[in-house]
């Protein structure tokens, strides 16, 4: 898949991150590589979560997540199933960006999973 193909997949995942999460989001950039630094990584935040941040953060240089190209080529079993791991990715590092650990983030997944199934969400 070409990259630009691949950053129309990004773009759609973000725009589907719900609207009163995505009104929230400020000083974010969002970035796409075709490798990761390190086996088996999707996606990264870089950066300081909103849980941190003080009076004194407004003035700093953006947070990053960065989405990786490769891995999630690999792991896909069809186009459909890439778009899945692309939102799956972009909302883990968002949660990541909110504040999340990634144990919270891992059980949030978890809920999310279950009400998909439940038909609740």
């Amino acid at each position: 898949m070409s990259p630009a193909e691949f950053d129309r997949i990004v773009e759609r995942a973000v725009a589907a991150v719900p609207s009163p999460y995505r009104q929230r989001v400020q000083n974010l950039v969002i970035v796409v590589e075709a490798e990761p630094p390190r086996p088996n990584l999707l996606g990264l935040y870089q950066g300081r979560p909103l849980t941190q941040r003080g009076v004194s953060d407004q003035f700093q240089m953006p947070d990053t997540i960065t989405i990786y190209q490769g891995p999630h080529e690999r792991m896909a079993r069809s186009y459909e199933h890439l778009v899945e791991l692309v939102k799956e990715t972009v909302w883990h590092e968002i949660a990541h960006y909110f504040g999340l650990n990634e144990a919270e983030v891992l059980r949030a997944e978890r809920r999310r999973a279950r009400f998909r199934r439940l038909g609740r969400g």
